[in-house]
């Protein structure tokens, strides 16, 4: 049984200037972080706007994991490719706006109970449901 509140602490530290990347850190990794071209920085690690789009599809990918395996559905094999859009909001301030993704399972012998249960994923699945971004899916269940 999981046990609530639940703590996931991260860190970082970062030296002045845009052009400088620095180190985001987990509890299994440091990764490196940067200003992507797109906001005038130099890219060369990943930004703030990777980690929210790999969070999305990540949250998904272990939730259905979670879900399948309590679900007793076997499968060989799920996919998914994503693409977050930042736009500006009717303020015209910029946001995360969307989240288009796309998944893909393999070899789920019972099709429709797999649609069925990918559609439950999206609706459990914390992340997604603790975002104010549109998230669309489009899923495809292959034998």
């Amino acid at each position: 049984m999981i046990h609530y509140p639940l703590s996931f602490p991260v860190s970082s530290e970062a030296k002045s200037g845009i052009n400088t990347p620095w180190q985001t850190i987990a509890p299994f990794q440091s990764l490196s972080t940067a200003i992507p071209v797109e906001f005038e920085g130099n890219g060369g690690g990943f930004s703030p706007e990777d980690y929210f789009a790999m969070a999305l599809i990540n949250c998904f990918i272990a939730t259905f994991k979670v879900v399948a395996e309590k679900s007793k559905l076997e499968f060989s094999e799920i996919k998914a490719k994503g693409n977050l859009i930042v736009d500006r909001n009717e303020k015209g301030v910029p946001m995360m706006k969307s989240f288009h993704f796309k998944v893909s399972l393999s070899g789920a012998m019972d099709t429709e109970r797999a649609k069925r249960l990918l559609e439950k994923t999206s609706q459990m699945c914390l992340i997604h449901q603790s975002v104010k971004t549109e998230i669309i899916t489009d899923f495809e269940v292959l034998v």
